[in-house]
């Protein structure tokens, strides 16, 4: 039997609610949407929308966003009762959270049976530094009961090594919740997402945050979720992309990704990727680093000046 998997992409879109049960009834209609998916995905950072709970939040400096965390139990009951309630894997998108050295943005996952996995980020976007947030070490794959999945929460998926150290653990599918601010942003992830398909021949859902409130510290999100793949001949669409969403609507995108079509693709594609950009690594490590051109550039520096100097005198 083929190993294929039912993925539904939530794509939320913020708006203000005036406490967590609306919050909540919000996230309610998706999930009912998502029905009979293997996995439910929500976005980055889609629980921002509890900020607009607090009293004169418009007027309010970005750097108390964090305050979100206020919300953080009432967040992890909420989808763990969800995930058990469904019997569905649910990746509960990521939060603000207080934790010992300060706060992070961690990404959570949810199964019938309780929390399976967690992911602080690991590579902050440089707005998110006026929130103070901190950045996670570790990248894990992770065994659900249908793929070998890990997280590449927004801007990791720019950064290459984030999917190559998880597909080298085994990942199959990566899961992408993100929060782009602007039009610009959201495709500068999703080109990334695409780009990372390609190089490790491995699947990305890619489920983005949307919403565009007319004042207050709260960023716009714009977003358009998708499912993507290896670009080659076992997928129809020559494109890569499986399944898109609309954009900015709130919305359930449904796919479904074949596994066994993946690893197939591995051995027999086109374009082997996954196994030929490891081939030559003896061959990478001898070529110069962007540290190395930068200890040269600093050391003929060094000697140009040295030379002045000895004219000079």
């Amino acid at each position: 039997m083929a190993r294929k998997v039912s993925i539904a992409a939530c794509q939320f879109v913020i708006k203000p609610v005036k406490d967590f049960d609306a919050f909540a009834a919000q996230s309610v209609k998706l999930l009912d949407q998502a029905k009979g998916a293997d996995l439910v995905l929500f976005p980055e950072l889609f629980t921002l929308a509890l900020f607009t709970t607090f009293d004169g939040w418009r007027s309010r400096p970005v750097s108390e966003l964090v305050k979100v965390d206020t919300y953080t139990n009432a967040y992890r009951e909420f989808f763990a009762a969800e995930a058990k309630r469904r019997k569905q894997v649910i990746v509960a998108g990521s939060h603000l959270e207080k934790k010992k050295g300060g706060y992070f943005n961690v990404a959570y996952v949810y199964g019938p049976n309780g929390l399976i996995h967690t992911h602080d980020k690991t590579h902050i976007f440089p707005a998110e530094s006026a929130w103070f947030t901190r950045e996670g070490d570790r990248m894990e794959a992770f065994d659900l009961p249908f793929a070998r999945v890990g997280f590449n929460v927004c801007y990791e998926s720019e950064i290459p090594e984030c999917a190559a150290s998880l597909t080298e653990q085994g990942a199959e599918i990566i899961l992408c919740p993100s929060y782009t601010f602007t039009e610009y942003g959201f495709w500068r992830v999703r080109h990334c997402a695409q780009a990372r398909a390609i190089e490790n021949q491995v699947y990305f859902v890619h489920c983005a945050t949307g919403g565009k409130l007319p004042k207050g510290p709260l960023p716009g999100g714009w977003t358009r979720s998708s499912i993507v793949g290896p670009c080659d001949k076992p997928w129809s669409a020559p494109n890569g992309v499986i399944a898109e969403a609309r954009a900015n609507v709130q919305m359930v995108l449904r796919g479904t990704v074949d596994l066994d079509k993946l690893h197939d693709n591995r051995e027999t594609g086109v374009a082997p990727t996954y196994r030929d950009r490891r081939r030559r690594a003896d061959v990478y490590r001898a070529w110069p680093s962007h540290l190395d051109a930068q200890a040269a550039r600093k050391a003929a520096a060094a000697k140009r000046a040295a030379k002045v100097r000895r004219i000079g005198s």
